[in-house]
């Protein structure tokens, strides 16, 4: 399985900005991370797709959200009120069975895509 992620850019703080991520075959749960300078990789959101719930870290909760077409075997994040901090490579994980409560841990997912730049501005 192959990951496509798509939707970084440079944009301002307090601006939104939706990443995707394509799977070229079928996966199970789906996730992001992200990568900031100088900074281990940390976990973002998750979505497990036999129950439909979402797991958010801490730091973005409230401002980010994530979603799933399974028909296009694609994972979104939405980003809103975007702020410096959240300056990083954004990664798209995935797996092919469940992985329980270790959805927030890097050495659960099989899967990881190129990463996608999101700079924000202040």
């Amino acid at each position: 399985v192959q990951l496509q992620a798509s939707g970084g850019g440079l944009v301002q703080a307090g601006d939104s900005l939706r990443l995707s991520c394509a799977a070229s075959g079928r996966t199970y749960i789906m996730a992001w991370f992200r990568q900031a300078p100088g900074k281990e990789r940390e976990f973002v959101v998750a979505v497990n797709p036999s129950n439909g719930r979402t797991y958010v870290a801490e730091r973005v909760k409230g401002r980010f959200t994530i979603s799933r077409d399974n028909a296009r075997n694609t994972v979104y994040l939405q980003m809103n009120s975007l702020k410096p901090e959240d300056t990083a490579v954004y990664f798209c994980a995935a797996n092919s069975r469940d992985v329980g409560l270790g959805f927030a841990q890097e050495s659960r997912y099989d899967y990881w895509g190129q990463g996608t730049q999101v700079t924000v501005s202040s």
